[in-house]
């Protein structure tokens, strides 16, 4: 096999792991390219020839597989995400082994599956985004986090959380799909997979493969009227699904426009974008081909059986 990894040095705890992979997976006649950033050097001259090997290893964390999947948009050339992040939410909704070893195996024995990708466009800027895109809150959380990331992983974000107790709130007027709503929260987010840290889902169903994005309001003033909505979403790890419509507001379409008073910062996949609202997004149908485990595409396509 020809492989083709584009690796984030500056991506998680930057472990070497990717190393331990390609020593694990290389057998005779195997031809492995490393292609390595630090966040300087763009990713696109990276993938100019990615269509001449027979994968593409994605190694960093959410946002870095974004951005190559994204660059990858509609050619079909088959992405493993290496989940070398924080919070390595991809991996979680789809299934995959975080140990070097299990992904060398699935990146010889795993199946393809196509998912769609999210994008947002900011003043003529346009981003990828696989898991969620989103303005206000979630924004300030993932800033925050950066600074203890290597050293608390996940907890980052629950300590900036806490720590951003009382956070900016603002009046939304969302466009989607046409139809104008209004509303007041502390942030608005655009869903393509539902799970974020520990397992909890942001809306009920998980469904990036149906051609749609979920535009969640969280009607809410402060951190501390989230935790009903925290304790809601863990219920629904066991398909209980209480009654959420006083927290949150769900809207779903194709094409949607935010415009927030007063404005918000942007994140994409964690990636913390310093630039504030209007922006507008749009999905992707099926534009990512990704490699997954068995575990993985037995969830996604039965879902789509049983629809």
């Amino acid at each position: 096999m020809k492989l083709l990894i584009i690796n984030n040095l500056a991506s998680g705890l930057n472990d070497g792991s990717i190393y331990d992979f390609i020593r694990s997976f290389t057998k005779d006649g195997d031809q492995v390219t490393v292609r390595s950033t630090d966040g300087t050097t763009d990713l696109r001259g990276f993938l100019a020839d990615a269509r001449d090997f027979d994968l593409v290893v994605a190694s960093g964390g959410d946002g870095t597989i974004a951005a190559v999947c994204y660059e990858l948009a509609d050619t079909g050339v088959p992405v493993l995400p290496f989940p070398a992040g924080t919070a390595n939410l991809l991996a979680l909704n789809v299934s995959s082994p975080l140990e070097s070893h299990a992904l060398s195996k699935l990146a010889r024995e795993g199946r393809r599956l196509d998912f769609d990708l999210g994008e947002i466009n900011i003043d003529g800027d346009k981003y990828g985004f696989g898991i969620m895109a989103g303005a206000g809150y979630d924004a300030t959380i993932m800033e925050a986090a950066k600074p203890h990331k290597q050293v608390l992983g996940p907890l980052a974000y629950f300590r900036a959380a806490v720590d951003n107790f009382a956070p900016q709130a603002s009046h939304f007027t969302i466009t989607v799909d046409g139809e104008t709503h209004e509303c007041d929260g502390l942030c608005v987010l655009l869903v393509n997979f539902s799970k974020i840290q520990f397992d909890l889902s942001v809306t009920y169903e998980n469904q990036p493969r149906d051609g749609m994005l979920d535009i969640v309001v969280l009607k809410v003033r402060n951190a501390v009227e989230l935790l009903p909505a925290i304790g809601a979403a863990m219920l629904d790890r066991g398909g209980d699904f209480p009654y959420r419509s006083n927290i949150m507001e769900v809207h779903r379409g194709r094409e949607c426009t935010i415009v927030a008073d007063p404005p918000l910062n942007i994140q994409y996949d964690g990636e913390v974008t310093g630039r504030m609202t209007p922006f507008s997004a749009r999905i992707l149908p099926g534009a990512a081909t990704l490699v997954v485990s068995e575990q993985g595409y037995e969830t996604f396509t039965e879902d789509e059986t049983e629809a």
